[in-house]
């Protein structure tokens, strides 16, 4: 059976803080971002829009691309949600 992973970035708001993340199931793990179930940096900076997400058929494929997004500069990574999400509008309803 194929499995689909996920990696996601998260904001504050729009402009806001970031945050880049891999799951397996993206809707579980948003839900989880918003409830404040997951302690550490989302919940303590109130990061919980989904802005942006990539698919991929392999975790090591997903893990190599979420590391590599986490070293770009901020204003990459800003310019790529831009690209994908002009209103920077939540991307959970597209789940």
């Amino acid at each position: 059976m194929q499995k689909t992973y996920y990696v996601y970035i998260l904001a504050s708001k729009r402009n806001g803080t970031l945050y880049i993340g891999v799951t397996n199931d993206l809707a579980r793990r948003v839900w989880e971002h918003r409830e404040g179930l997951v302690p550490g940096f989302t919940k303590k900076y109130g990061v919980k829009t989904l802005v942006y997400y990539e698919t991929f058929d392999d975790i090591n494929a997903a893990i190599y691309r979420e590391k590599r997004l986490k070293k770009y500069k901020r204003e990459w990574k800003m310019n790529l949600i831009q690209q994908h999400n002009v209103e920077w509008r939540d991307l959970t309803e597209t789940l």
